[in-house]
């Protein structure tokens, strides 16, 4: 019997230690276009050299504010084949809005990759250029300032939240499945305000869109926009942003986990990866897994307190 148990460790050893056999997944809750598609799919090459060759198959599976794929990236069996990109704060508020099929304590934590500040752009035709002036014309105009985000509890969505608290103002909130439909509506004018993250927003400009950024809610003028204002700048206490980052389900084994972690960190930290992220104004913050998961538990405890005192939707 001793043999017999010995043998089947050696065989999960080996079985680990020849990790990956076969293409991984990588599932991403937003739809093509958007800025975590673009990271995954910038990301997915280095990370497949780093794994020795291994083959990444990247799956949108959008729906929900991003509920369908992070559920769909829980429920996958956790051998090392299924992968992801979670978004937070939709990670987090997602279950405390209500039932979802995943919580955030059911994913071992890879690398958070991406630290985008939130932001609002116009249509440059419209002569709204900045927060005071938004909020100018929400007052003069009660209903008629709509916001395209990227779903209810995005980072979007509370960051528009946010504004009307600090401002003074009510504004109609517009819901879609990713920011390329965001964008979509704002060049159509179907919308008066996207909310957009500011490296996306700068993307989105350099290739030809017609949009003004107002603000970048970081907690100082970041490197990608340098000329443009802060909201605290502008006289709003507000910040927000966007963490995207790599998991897997709970209960990688250690081996294949620690093989993620190093392909994932060696990978963020190659200069041609770099400056492939920087053509598209990525703006990178590596985070390795505690510190990653830490950041997510805190962050946890401050939405349910915001829950309590500025629901994003009806309890």
């Amino acid at each position: 019997m001793r043999l017999f148990i010995a043998l089947l460790v050696a065989a999960a050893q080996t079985a680990h230690a020849a990790y990956p056999e076969r293409p991984i997944t990588l599932i991403v809750a937003y739809p093509p276009g958007g800025g975590t598609d673009l990271i995954a799919r910038a990301l997915a090459p280095y990370v497949e050299k780093n794994l020795g060759g291994a083959k990444i198959v990247i799956v949108n599976r959008a729906g929900a504010g991003g509920e369908v794929g992070f559920a769909a990236l829980a429920a996958a069996p956790a051998d090392g084949y299924t992968i992801g990109f979670v978004n937070t704060p939709p990670l987090l508020t997602i279950p405390i809005e209500r039932p979802a099929q995943f919580t955030w304590q059911r994913f071992d934590y890879i690398g958070n990759i991406i630290d985008d500040p939130c932001n609002f752009s116009v249509h440059s035709d419209t002569n709204v250029k900045n927060l005071a002036e938004l909020a100018a014309y929400a007052k003069a105009n009660p209903g008629a300032v709509t916001v395209g985000t990227t779903g209810i509890g995005s980072d979007d969505h509370l960051a528009m939240l946010k504004f009307e608290r600090a401002a003074g103002v009510k504004m109609r909130h517009i819901p879609f499945k990713g920011s390329a439909e965001v964008r979509a509506a704002i060049l159509g004018k179907q919308i008066m305000v996207a909310a957009i993250n500011i490296g996306e927003a700068l993307q989105y400009q350099k290739g030809g869109s017609p949009l003004r950024n107002l603000v970048q809610m970081s907690p100082a003028r970041t490197n990608l926009a340098p000329e443009l204002a802060t909201a605290r700048e502008q006289g709003y206490d507000i910040e927000m942003s966007s963490l995207r980052g790599m998991v897997g389900p709970k209960g990688l084994p250690q081996d294949v986990r620690e093989r993620l972690v190093k392909a994932v960190a060696v990978s963020v930290a190659d200069p041609e990866f770099q400056a492939k992220a920087a053509q598209f104004f990525a703006p990178l913050r590596y985070l390795a897994p505690a510190e990653y998961e830490a950041l997510v538990r805190e962050a946890d405890v401050m939405y349910r307190a915001m829950w309590k005192e500025m629901p994003w939707a009806d309890k």
